[in-house]
């Protein structure tokens, strides 16, 4: 059997932490700042943590 490949815009947006969480980065940050407080956009530079609900079928799209 072939192996499963990854797919690979999951690969681009999301990445595996060393406890086998999932992070990615938040939305709604690329333009028109100007108009968004400087607490949301200082909330929006963090990344955030895939909730335990998704992150099965988040884990097997990034299988390789």
């Amino acid at each position: 059997m072939p192996k499963m490949k990854s797919k690979k815009a999951m690969t681009k947006r999301f990445k595996k932490t060393g406890t086998g969480k999932v992070k990615y980065k938040r939305a709604f940050k690329s333009h028109i700042m100007n108009k968004k407080s400087p607490k949301r956009v200082r909330q929006l530079r963090k990344k955030g943590l895939v909730h335990k609900t998704d992150l099965k079928k988040i884990l097997i799209g990034l299988q390789n």
